[in-house]
C-alpha cells in the first residue's frame, strides 16, 4: 500500500483522517515517520501554509505527503481568526483561551454567522495539488460538549442539532470541512492510481 505522510502533529486531525473510508493509502503521521519538528505557519493565508508545511517534508523526506491548514472565518469579526485560528490568544494554542477570545469579541453581536476552511495541499510525484472544504455554520454564546477540539464547543454547523464537541467522529464527518477536503483528495488519488497502473 502506497504511504502518505500527513505533514501535523496535531493527532486529533490524523485520527479525523483515517476514519474517512475509502482511503487507500497508509497514512501516517509526522510522529509515525519518525520527524519531530514543527513545522512554521508564517504566512497571511491558509493556501500558502498549508504549501509552506507540505513543501518542508517533501524537501525532508522526498516522500508523497499532505498537509492541512484550517481556519474558522467569523462573518462579523471580517474572516477573523481566520489563519491565526490556532493561536488567537497568543502563541500558547490554547483550545480555552482562543474561545474565551472569540466569545468575548462576539458579545452583543447578532450576526452569528462563520465557516471552518480547510484546505489541503497534496505533493505527489513532486507537484502540488491544492483541495479546499468549507463547513458553515454559527457561533454558540456558550460552549456545548466535550468532545473535539479547538472551537468545536462553540460552532453549530448549518443544519446539525449539535456542535462539533457534541458529536461522536462519524456524525462531525458529515458536516466536517476537513471531511470534504479530503473526499476531493480521495477521489483524485483515485483517478490518479487508475491513469498511473
Amino acid at each position: 500500500m502506497h504511504t502518505l505522510i500527513f505533514a501535523t502533529n496535531n493527532q486529533h486531525k490524523v485520527d479525523e483522517i483515517k476514519s474517512i473510508p475509502g482511503i487507500n493509502y497508509q497514512i501516517i503521521s509526522l510522529k509515525e515517520a519518525v520527524i519531530n519538528i514543527d513545522i512554521p505557519e508564517p504566512h497571511d493565508t491558509l493556501e500558502e501554509n498549508a504549501t509552506e508545511k507540505s513543501t518542508v517534508i517533501y524537501n525532508l523526506t522526498g516522500m508523497d505527503c499532505f498537509s492541512e491548514d484550517t481556519g474558522l472565518e467569523v462573518e462579523a469579526l471580517k474572516g477573523e481568526p481566520g489563519v491565526k485560528s490556532a493561536r488567537y490568544a497568543g502563541e500558547g494554542k490554547s483550545f480555552e483561551k482562543n474561545i474565551e477570545k472569540l466569545l468575548s469579541k462576539m458579545q452583543g453581536i447578532e450576526n452569528r454567522n462563520a465557516q471552518f476552511r480547510a484546505v489541503l495541499s497534496l505533493i505527489l510525484n513532486g507537484t502540488e495539488y491544492k483541495f479546499e472544504g468549507i463547513c458553515k455554520g454559527i457561533i454558540l454564546a456558550d460552549k456545548k460538549g466535550e468532545g473535539g477540539f479547538g472551537y468545536d464547543p462553540v460552532f453549530l454547523p448549518l443544519g446539525a442539532q449539535a456542535t462539533f464537541a457534541e458529536m461522536d467522529m462519524e456524525e462531525k464527518n458529515k458536516f466536517s470541512h476537513r471531511k470534504k477536503a479530503m473526499d476531493k483528495l480521495v477521489d483524485f488519488l483515485h483517478d490518479f492510481s487508475k491513469k498511473n497502473k
